[in-house]
């Protein structure tokens, strides 16, 4: 039984004014085609309310990584805890906080993690990659 801990901070600069960065989180079409990847996903983009993205791994185990989001200030700030599981295991409880800052005629959004990862179930090292890619996709969806 192991713990371990790790906070990261990823940056990214978008061609697009806050509000519209910020509007690619809270709607839920355009949510799902950025950080979904062909999974289920459901969106209830409020305070106290929960996001869902189901899913299978490589090997056929169910994945589900659900958010509740705790504090969300419209074009400017969003916090939110997560757990993704695979089948039954918690792999990580997380706290991440996102910020949108006007910057050159765009945005500079920050995001900032801080998680307790259980058991060897997830590696700080894939959880900062994924939430990278996460962003790339996000810088996709904004060029539609």
């Amino acid at each position: 039984m192991t713990v371990t801990h790790a906070t990261f901070t990823l940056e990214r600069r978008y061609p697009a004014e806050p509000a519209r960065v910020f509007a690619a989180w809270a709607d839920p079409a355009a949510k799902a085609r950025w950080f979904a990847s062909g999974g289920e996903h459901e969106l209830d983009f409020r305070v106290g309310g929960r996001e869902i993205n189901r899913g299978a791994g490589e090997d056929g185990k169910a994945l589900t990584f659900e958010s509740w989001y705790r504090d969300i200030v419209a074009d400017s700030r969003i916090v939110y805890t997560s757990s993704p599981c695979g089948g039954d295991d918690l792999a990580t409880v997380s706290l991440t906080t996102v910020e949108f800052a006007p910057a050159d005629s765009g945005t500079l959004l920050t995001l900032t993690e801080q998680g307790t990862f259980l058991d060897g179930r997830e590696d700080p090292s894939w959880r900062r990659q994924g939430t990278s890619d996460w962003l790339d996709a996000l810088g996709a969806e904004l060029r539609r």
